[in-house]
């Protein structure tokens, strides 16, 4: 978003856009952001709370009265809790795993989960999977994939598992963790229990119970040692903040490089 407000800035067009990542956001200097320190995926803060919401879009739009480009602006109010984000625990639990690789593991949870993951996506007569490229029936081929990469450190060649893939390598990477974190999700969702789980349960859940989450942290570690400008940014898109177990898993922005202006990471 930072590069094409740059590009429309080029053109006379006052922009303006919300950050959830700071440091991307000082490396690809916008024109005008406001930085919000909520989870990733929740850009206006809390799910279901239309007058919190308003708030954070008119302090964006009020950076165009008042900024003067480019200007990264904290926005200081923290997201309003969501019900039952203390106390929500997991209903699925994994037996313990016999398998020796990252590979067998994964594939044997999303076995388990494939059931819950349909039947969210029949009540819903929609999916949100599939922004890698693969078809809906294509999840064990996708897990694979990400499951190979974690097994085997190969985060430069994209995995030959019979997908045409929708994006190039490293950046494919992210949009497979989408599509996997998407499928589990959807498995939640169809749950018994007392409340859907905000997004920072489900990802304590995925990063300390799930193979994903192991699946995840190898990629990350991979990543890293291919220490490549592009490979620290997705890195960075993998694992939201505060569950990486390096530390911030996107880059400072003495680790990401100084970007020019409208240039930034291919997403």
């Amino acid at each position: 978003m930072g590069a094409l407000a740059n590009y429309i800035e080029r053109a006379g067009v006052a922009t303006t856009s919300i950050s959830l990542i700071r440091e991307q956001s000082e490396a690809v200097r916008p024109p005008r952001a406001l930085w919000v320190p909520f989870a990733l995926g929740r850009p206006l803060g809390t799910a279901q709370d239309p007058e919190f919401q308003k708030q954070v879009i008119r302090a964006a739009l009020s950076l165009l009265d008042t900024a003067t480009a480019p200007t990264i602006v904290d926005y200081p109010v923290e997201a309003p809790p969501e019900a039952d984000a203390e106390t929500w625990v997991c209903p699925v639990t994994f037996p313990i795993a016999e398998a020796t690789t990252i590979t067998e593991r994964l594939l044997a949870e999303v076995a388990r989960l494939a059931p819950w993951s349909a039947e969210t996506r029949a009540a819903r007569g929609r999916t949100l999977f599939g922004v890698t490229g693969a078809g809906v029936d294509e999840v064990d081929a996708v897990a694979r994939a990400l499951g190979t990469m974690a097994d085997t450190g190969d985060v430069v060649h994209a995995p030959e598992v019979g997908i045409e893939w929708a994006f190039d390598m490293p950046v494919l990477i992210r949009h497979i963790a989408d599509d996997l974190r998407t499928f589990y999700h959807e498995a939640i969702a169809a749950q018994p229990g007392p409340g859907a789980p905000n997004h920072e349960a489900l990802s304590a859940w995925i990063f300390a119970d799930t193979a994903l989450g192991e699946a995840l942290q190898a990629v990350a570690r991979h990543l890293t040692a291919l220490d490549t400008r592009e490979a620290k940014f997705v890195r960075g898109l993998l694992i939201p903040e505060g569950f990486y177990e390096g530390g911030s898993a996107f880059p400072a922005s003495a680790e990401f490089g100084a970007a020019s202006d409208g240039e930034s990471p291919r997403e």
